[in-house]
């Protein structure tokens, strides 16, 4: 078991950068690798990126690779998400969650395989 608590998000102008922080506690912290996922207005929550808590192997969409960055620090027990070069089509509900026994994308990537989530923090990117 493992519990997320999200910091970070707020308002940005397109172009503009934001940082989202994971904070993971709890019994199981270490067995689980850490991903985000992003719900946009009207949309089911979609895969961003992620990354094993021990291997520290990363995964991305292909879309937002390049200006999305996921790093851990294991000292800290966080995971932050690092957005760069923003876009208004970027504004959603942003969501970390612990998944245990992946080891490649595919799996990462189905919402199902998670059974612990953050409460979510709002993006928002304006003109």
């Amino acid at each position: 078991q493992v519990q997320l608590v999200q910091s970070g998000g707020g308002l940005v102008q397109a172009g503009g950068s934001l940082s989202l922080l994971c904070e993971v506690s709890g019994p199981g912290y270490g067995y689980f690798d850490i991903s985000w996922f992003r719900r946009l207005p009207g949309k089911e929550e979609d895969f961003v990126a992620a990354i094993g808590w021990k291997s520290g192997t990363t995964y991305y969409d292909d879309s937002l690779k390049g200006r999305f960055t996921v790093a851990k620090d294991n000292a800290e027990n966080t995971v932050t998400l690092q957005l760069d070069n923003l876009k208004p089509g970027d504004t959603a509900l942003y969501y970390c969650a612990a998944v245990y026994g992946c080891s490649e994308s595919s799996c990462y990537e189905k919402r199902r395989n998670y059974s612990w989530w953050g409460q979510g923090t709002q993006v928002t990117v304006s003109p």
